[in-house]
């Protein structure tokens, strides 16, 4: 009884306790809604109980704030490190073997000892992944004075192989890694990120292209992580979404400034973002932060890539300040400006030509020439019937020769000799040129060219008493003048030479002449007087000083130039030059090699690449994919692609085939990888150009993904539906199985990315399980 009493006190004591908190909570509700009350009808002063309450809540406030301090929390995912264990240990083993020169690392290495000397050279790609192989053999003391003279050189003590074949490497084995976080944020599921992970570790493919010094594992690299971070950006806001959008452009910027391919992978970057833009349109009311939140977004895709790209050739240009083997593809302003060279020869020439000048003219685009001539005529018959002048011929020719000199003449002066102070020439101004050795002048008529019949002949007139008169006259039309009464001057003035009689311009047509001519290269007169082949510009340059032509003769042969001071060239000067050489010697690579294949061989993995064959023995380093990969991926393309055609025709049914969330991992999925890679694959049908497996591989980390989703999402197929639950488990066992076959395919061609194993005869003829596979085979006798 005492008990039940005692129990009942304490719950009468309790309900008290409670009620009078309630009482205290009511009150200070009551004093808040009383100031809130003052505030909105008094003039904006705190009132005096206001202040005294703030006080004391602040005092009580701070008794119970707790003890602030700095903390650092650290997440390490530990399948993302476990990934990049595995990969460093795949591609960094026995790095230094073979130690031969592979396959492009003849032209990288190249470069890299150019950079190492400062001797300028020409690619037809950005120089980034160059520089950063340059950087590696920097840092590991490499002298540059190693030869890189053909694959399958042994090299020397020297040469730091392993250095110099680190960068690559690590490059690849970071592929891995970011390969598993790209999947992790395009909605999929951890398992199905391990699964894409995976497949990138055991591809035979990105394994080799590893593990020696070549730019695609470097380029990719950058790819994907300017991509993970441009997702990045549009899953966060504010400050985080900004940064990692510039990170984004930064990789971005850096994947197309080590291969122009890089770009397909900034065109898909750029289309994700307007996409997101495109999203943003429906969920932002306001028109002015609508087009802020665009600004501001593809300032910085536009923006931090582009300082990127004119960084890496702003270093470049400065770390190449000597003239070197590739000069002749520039322009004379160019190699001048280079140290040694062709300055050496150029400098202390008189600058603006003059009546008396001899000169040499200079092709200014594409194909490196001189206006030349010599004492041979054109043939009376061409090979098709045509007749010809039979006039002294006149072509361009790639070397420099005697041959090459002319001498600039007013037409109604007879004397050669420069007078003092010199006759200059300007713009517009009409004049002769004489051929120096033959004292011929330069000639055009109705007459059709021998290889281009559509444009003039152009030729040294010799006069053989006949009908056919002198038509010598040319007009000097100088393109880049700043005013009409600019001087002809050397080196800079690039001039378009107009025949007066006809109209036409002086013009390398790019065609080659037959054996009569040489195989020196055609020059017409061409009424497209705009055409970028009219464009010439004075080379060398002297003043005639005797006026008998013997004389004159010996000192064409003989002279040379006096050295002085170099021409300088501002940076945008180079860059816009070099810029606009690369576009045109594109086209200049070389064609027919015996490993090149076309893009419709590709995703069948018809033809390999042998990088390095062993001189002692059958050990060889192929570019060879795994199969079981390689065909899986190409099926899986076609798969999503006839998922994607019949969803977007049910759905127009009024068909719900999947939930909302699978519907926005599928399309995600399409936008990023299915179209990713069509985007990296597509352009090379309409390349003219030499073609190799190399050049399929940034679209074909796209079909690896592509791969693992379609993995994914037919598993979630199969679990969706009641029916079909039971046969999702055996769908997993035969991903297990096939998996397995993938390490397996993994391990049996790993022999050929590694090259360090010496093969029989049967163990080469047991891998080569396409016919078209180009296996070297060294029979032992």
């Amino acid at each position: 009884m005492a008990n039940e009493i005692s129990l009942k006190q304490r719950k009468t004591s309790k309900k008290s306790n409670e009620v009078s908190k309630l009482s205290e909570a009511d009150l200070a509700d009551s004093i808040n809604s009383s100031i809130i009350a003052k505030r909105e009808v008094g003039d904006g002063a705190a009132a005096e109980n206001e202040v005294e309450y703030d006080k004391n809540t602040d005092h009580k406030d701070e008794l119970e704030k707790p003890i602030r301090s700095i903390y650092f929390r650290i997440e390490i995912d530990v399948v993302f490190l476990l990934l990049l264990l595995l990969a460093l240990a795949t591609r960094l083993y026995k790095l230094e073997e073979p130690n031969y020169i592979v396959f492009d690392e003849l032209h990288y290495g190249r470069y890299v000892t150019l950079y190492t000397k400062g001797i300028f050279f020409f690619d037809a790609h950005p120089p980034l992944g160059k520089q950063l192989l340059y950087l590696a053999g920097q840092w590991a003391g490499y002298n540059g004075n190693f030869t890189f003279d053909r694959i399958g050189s042994p090299y020397s003590d020297s040469v730091p192989i392993r250095a110099l074949r680190l960068v690559p490497a690590v490059c690849g084995s970071l592929l891995v890694p970011v390969t598993y976080q790209l999947m992790l944020e395009i909605c999929t599921y951890q398992f199905t990120a391990i699964l894409a992970a995976a497949l990138v570790l055991f591809e035979n493919c990105f394994l080799a292209q590893s593990r020696f010094m070549l730019l695609e594992s470097i380029q990719i690299l950058f790819g994907l992580w300017g991509l993970l971070c441009i997702i990045k950006s549009s899953r966060k806001t504010g400050a985080a979404s900004v940064i990692w959008l510039c990170v984004g452009a930064f990789s971005l910027g850096c994947c197309f400034s080590v291969k122009y391919s890089g770009l397909y992978t900034y065109y898909l970057a750029t289309f994700l973002v307007g996409r997101q833009m495109w999203q943003l349109i429906g969920k932002i009311k306001s028109m002015l932060k609508l087009f802020l939140s665009c600004l501001w977004r593809f300032l910085i895709l536009i923006c931090i890539p582009l300082a990127v790209y004119i960084s890496v050739f702003y270093a470049h240009l400065n770390m190449l300040p000597k003239a070197g083997p590739h000069d002749s593809v520039m322009t004379s302003a160019f190699q001048a400006s280079l140290q040694g060279g062709l300055a050496s020869i150029t400098r202390g020439q008189p600058l603006h030509v003059s009546h008396g000048s001899q000169i040499t003219l200079r092709h200014s685009h594409g194909r490196t020439c001189w206006l030349h001539s010599h004492a041979h005529v054109y043939p009376v018959r061409y090979a098709d019937g045509r007749g010809s002048s039979h006039q002294q011929q006149v072509t361009c020719y790639s070397f420099k020769d005697v041959n090459n000199w002319w001498i600039v003449k007013r037409p109604e002066q007879s004397s050669l000799a420069v007078s003092q102070p010199p006759d200059v020439i300007r713009h517009g101004d009409v004049v002769q040129l004489l051929h120096g050795i033959t004292s011929r002048a330069l000639n055009s008529h109705d007459v059709a060219a021998p290889v281009s019949p559509q444009s003039q002949e152009v030729s040294c007139y010799i006069d053989y008493n006949v009908s056919m008169q002198a038509q010598n006259l040319w007009r000097v039309d100088i393109v880049n003048r700043e005013t009409e009464e600019s001087t002809w001057d050397s080196i800079r003035s690039l001039v378009r030479l107009v025949h007066v009689d006809s109209g036409s311009a002086l013009r390398f047509s790019g065609r080659q002449l037959p054996s009569w001519g040489f195989h020196q290269h055609e020059v017409v007169a061409d009424k497209a007087i705009s055409h970028q082949d009219t464009l010439w510009n004075v080379e060398e340059h002297r003043f005639t000083k005797a006026e008998d032509r013997r004389e004159r003769e010996r000192e064409l042969v003989t002279a040379e130039m006096i050295p002085t001071t170099t021409p300088r060239l501002s940076f945008w000067d180079k860059f816009l030059e070099l810029q606009y050489k690369m576009i045109t010697h594109a086209p200049d690579a070389p064609v027919g090699h015996m490993f090149a294949s076309e893009p419709a061989e590709w995703p069948l993995l018809v033809r390999s690449i042998a990088y390095w064959l062993s001189p002692d023995s059958n050990a060889q380093v192929h570019l060879i994919g795994n199969l079981v990969t390689w065909y899986a991926g190409t099926i899986s393309v076609l798969f999503y692609g006839v998922l994607l055609a019949v969803y977007a025709i049910r759905q127009r049914r009024a068909y719900q085939d999947l939930s909302p969330r699978a519907s926005h991992k599928f399309y995600e999925s399409g936008y990023i990888l299915f179209l990713g890679y069509w985007l990296h694959y597509l352009p090379y049908f309409f390349m003219d150009r030499t073609l190799f497996l190399h050049h399929y591989l940034p679209a074909y980390i796209f079909k690896i993904l592509l791969l693992s989703y379609v993995i994914d999402h037919v598993y979630y197929i199969l679990g969706a539906r009641e029916n079909s639950k039971s046969f999702s488990h055996i769908f997993i066992l035969c991903v297990i199985i096939w998996l397995s076959y993938v390490m397996i395919a993994f391990k049996k061609f790993s022999v050929l990315s590694y090259g360090n194993t010496d093969l029989t005869e049967n163990d080469l003829l047991n891998l080569r399980w396409k016919d078209t596979w180009d296996f070297i085979i060294h029979k032992k006798t």
